[in-house]
């Protein structure tokens, strides 16, 4: 496990900096849907997020498929690149809407810096173990001309399967923040996007989930949170993990 992350108390366009830059960030900002005072639109940390990346850096963002889109732009402006997108299917999601679909998913949206290159960008896909044998490694098969001359040598067949876009794992009701999300989902996007011993700035720590995945999964983090109350229970939660007994 690695140190025990921090939780900094105050606004991530104020804070922020001077502890980067970072290897990875993961933003689960106010998605703007809502009437409550704190579902509000956080300007600015478009440009924070890009100044603060490595140039090998990337950017996890979470979000509704309307606040995402109404974004974009902002995005792009301030140089950071679309990479992928993908699904957090919640299976017990909430809504109260009688004329609306029950929601059940968040979208999750990966940048990078504009100036980088793809091929350069950390990224570790993770893989899963396969349910079905591969194609690919199946007793040799009569093949058409055009594919050519595949040799029984060509593909190794590990037993995984890289991981699908579409990722099941249940919403958190710990009842330590509204909008908290899950350590397992988190681990993925750090263990896929932030080499070990990596740094995570996490510009709305909430309840400090982000922060147990990184010490889970080894790497460093620092989180910043505006509530002097939220904060306080994320550095306990945080410092009680790092105290526990191994």
């Amino acid at each position: 496990m690695a140190g025990c992350p921090a939780v900094l108390c105050g606004d991530c366009r104020e804070i922020a900096a001077a502890h980067g830059p970072y290897d990875l960030i993961i933003a689960g900002p106010p998605y703007c849907i809502t009437t409550l005072c704190w579902d509000r639109r956080v300007e600015g940390r478009h440009a924070l997020a890009a100044a603060l990346l490595k140039p090998v850096g990337s950017l996890w963002v979470f979000g509704s498929l309307r606040y995402l889109l109404a974004d974009a732009g902002r995005f792009e402006a301030v140089g950071l690149r679309y990479a992928q997108d993908i699904v957090w299917r919640k299976a017990n999601g909430t809504g109260f809407a009688a004329d609306r679909f029950k929601r059940v998913h968040e979208i999750i949206v990966q940048y990078y810096r504009h100036d980088a290159l793809w091929r350069d960008v950390y990224n570790d896909v993770q893989r899963v173990p396969a349910t079905t044998r591969n194609k690919s490694v199946q007793l040799r098969r009569a093949r058409t001309k055009h594919t050519g001359s595949i040799g029984a040598g060509a593909y190794h067949d590990d037993g995984t399967r890289i991981m699908k876009s579409v990722i099941e794992i249940n919403s958190v009701r710990s009842g330590l923040h509204r909008t908290e999300k899950p350590v397992a989902l988190l681990a993925i996007l750090m263990r896929t996007s932030c080499p070990t011993g990596g740094l995570v700035g996490d510009f709305f720590a909430g309840s400090g989930a982000a922060g147990e995945a990184a010490a889970l999964t080894g790497r460093r983090y620092v989180g910043c949170e505006v509530d002097p109350l939220m904060a306080a229970k994320a550095r306990a939660r945080l410092n009680a993990l790092h105290n526990r007994p191994s």
